[in-house]
């Protein structure tokens, strides 16, 4: 309990750069709240504010601390108003990671998931780059793939394949593909992973895993956008998740080649930090997503 008062008297302090400011939030003395600051110094053998007669400024030990005490602090205060009010609908920010072409297929879910938890407010990071959900303070993320990290938890959600398409103008010029063979006298549109620089293989039956593909000439994007806008410019050949060109499929906008000789599948799920109290807001989105399949 000394630690948690120490803990609690850091971040007041913190925040208000003053103890006699946090000593009033607290309601206790700025005298008491200078030994308990001390007292967590002493433990952690660390300085964790600069002080002079006249302010006080966190130090680099400090300011990392303050990050991951606020977050325990908050935690503790919401498994307290959970416990004494278990039917209390879910509040506060709600941070999530999700891939920059998830918007395509999680839009909808978030927008339902936000009318059913109005009191929840969502800050969404949209980025393929693969962040980590720890150190970076994300409650959750959504994730295509295995999870590699043993400090998070996962709960698989919808799946998904893969396709190969091009524009109808294209294939009306260069022809259309019956085999990877045929490959050889296109234009190929490559992606190339954010999280690890390397180009996404097309893994197609007929093509020895990993071997390079051959093509007339190759354009390489690492923005799953512009994939998308080149194919549908006429530019080429893409390899994509069949739910990103769904709706340019079923209006005509691409058309679908070599049917049937994509192999690779994928899947996403949802990613939090393992061990971690679930606040109400943390859980009811997981289960949310969960229940919507994500449509895949």
């Amino acid at each position: 309990m000394d630690s948690l008062t120490s803990l609690t008297s850091f971040v007041r302090t913190a925040e208000t750069l003053s103890f006699v400011q946090a000593g009033r939030l607290l309601g206790i003395s700025a005298s008491a709240v200078g030994k308990n600051v001390a007292r967590l110094e002493h433990k952690l053998g660390v300085r964790l504010f600069n002080r002079s007669t006249r302010k006080v400024s966190l130090t680099t030990e400090g300011a990392a601390l303050l990050v991951r005490c606020k977050h325990i602090l908050e935690q503790l205060n919401e498994a307290e108003s959970e416990l004494t009010n278990s039917a209390a609908e879910p509040v506060g920010k709600l941070r999530v990671s999700l891939p920059v072409a998830g918007y395509r297929l999680l839009l909808p879910a978030l927008s339902a998931f936000n009318r059913r938890y109005p009191q929840v407010e969502m800050d969404l990071d949209f980025s393929d780059r693969l962040v980590n959900i720890i150190d970076e303070g994300f409650d959750v993320a959504i994730r295509s793939g295995e999870l590699a990290d043993s400090r998070l938890t996962a709960r698989r959600l919808g799946e998904f394949s893969f396709t190969l398409c091009a524009s109808p103008g294209y294939l009306e010029e260069k022809g259309v593909p019956v085999s990877p063979a045929e490959l050889t006298s296109h234009r190929c549109i490559f992606f190339r992973l954010p999280s690890t620089g390397l180009l996404q293989p097309w893994e197609l039956k007929g093509l020895r895993p990993g071997a390079p593909l051959s093509s007339e000439s190759v354009l390489t994007v690492n923005n799953i956008e512009a994939a998308i806008g080149l194919s549908l410019a006429g530019t080429g050949i893409c390899y994509l998740p069949d739910f990103i060109v769904r709706e340019a499929l079923a209006e005509g906008q691409l058309k679908e080649v070599m049917h049937g000789y994509c192999t690779k599948q994928g899947h996403f799920s949802a990613v939090w930090p393992s061990g971690r109290y679930l606040s109400s807001r943390v859980r009811c989105f997981i289960d949310f997503i969960t229940e919507s399949g994500l449509s895949v």
